[in-house]
């Protein structure tokens, strides 16, 4: 167990002592963290491509710097819009996926395959099906937040309410939905169930990239009053922010995010959970410029590393939404027994 240094007798600090302490000074600093954080991103991208190349390098790095990307915009939409989202709620347990997110992408697939069946289903345009999935869930985030927030209610913790009561009903429509289903159908339902973040289409995974980076140029020139909006409603009002058009504006963004990488990869419902409050503890700092880019860098690494274990030790022996689902479940599970202990 390291000790404070002790003084010599003339009054300096122990060599030894004083490089400690220049280290831990050094370490304190949120953009060395933050460093240390992206140069194991770039250690774990450099294995993920380079390394267990079974033919072609060059073949093997097209496929899999595609999955990288994937991985980059899945990490980027769900860190930046889940720490966005606490701030606004004021809660670091919930995420978007409370307001009915994942179920309603569940729904919409469901009801495809309902109607259509699976030859149908899966003859689907996947860019027509995209644009479908993003349409339908933007549209049910703008209704829900004008509703909400259009008149004379303007309570979040109502519209969380409301989230919290869609996503039970998704969800339990969609369970009658599926025990009518043909086992085939079933079948492949269950596959568009989970998310996949391997050989994305070139196409939706450019059109994802451009909706986060639209996200994210309209969040980051905010952060200086998402810093504001962490000490509340009525001190940020006091303070002079419109918080009924900022949380709007927020809201809408982070909608646009989380459809486009849903609808992109497939749901995976507690990843936000673990890279926001893993992000709040590794930062340093509460200021929203230094949690957002550790979030989404906490993401690479949970996102690589969990692909690798997959892959070199697994050998493909599962998937990764299913890992991240069930860590998630006891990192939540740990949160709210912390929590309640306090």
């Amino acid at each position: 167990m390291l000790t404070d240094p002790v003084p010599t007798e003339s009054g300096a600090l122990p060599a030894a002592g004083l490089h400690r302490t220049r280290l831990a000074t050094s370490w304190a600093e949120p953009r060395v963290r933050l460093g240390v954080l992206g140069a194991t991103v770039l250690v774990l991208t450099a294995v993920f491509l380079f390394t267990a190349v079974p033919g072609s390098l060059s073949f093997a790095l097209g496929i899999r710097s595609r999955t990288v990307l994937a991985m980059l915009v899945v990490a980027t939409a769900v860190g930046v819009s889940t720490v966005v989202f606490h701030t606004i709620t004021q809660n670091r347990i919930l995420t978007p996926s409370i307001m009915g997110f994942d179920a309603f992408y569940v729904l919409i697939s469901t009801v495809l395959v309902f109607f259509a069946g699976s030859a149908g289903f899966l003859g689907f345009d996947q860019l027509t099906l995209w644009l479908v999935q993003v349409g339908v869930m933007v549209a049910f985030s703008v209704l829900l937040f004008t509703w909400l927030f259009g008149g004379k209610r303007r309570s979040i913790h109502l519209m969380l309410l409301v989230g919290i009561v869609l996503g039970t009903f998704f969800r339990a429509f969609t369970e009658w939905m599926q025990r009518m289903l043909d086992p085939l159908d079933f079948q492949v339902l269950s596959d568009a169930m989970f998310a996949s973040l391997t050989r994305p289409d070139e196409t939706l995974l450019l059109l994802t990239s451009g909706l986060v980076v639209l996200g994210c140029a309209v969040i980051v020139p905010l952060l200086r009053i998402l810093d504001v909006l962490t000490l509340g409603e009525p001190a940020a009002v006091g303070l002079g922010v419109d918080h009924r058009r900022v949380v709007m504006v927020l809201f809408l963004s982070v909608s646009v995010m989380i459809a486009a990488s849903t609808a992109l990869v497939g749901p995976i419902l507690f990843f936000g959970l673990i890279v926001a409050n893993l992000a709040y503890s590794y930062a340093g700092s509460f200021r929203h410029a230094w949690t957002l880019p550790t979030a989404v860098l906490i993401g690479m690494v949970c996102l690589l590393g969990g692909q690798l274990v997959l892959e070199r030790l697994l050998g493909f022996g599962g998937t990764l939404s299913t890992v991240i689902d069930f860590a998630g479940g006891l990192f939540f599970l740990y949160l709210v027994l912390r929590k309640g202990a306090r």
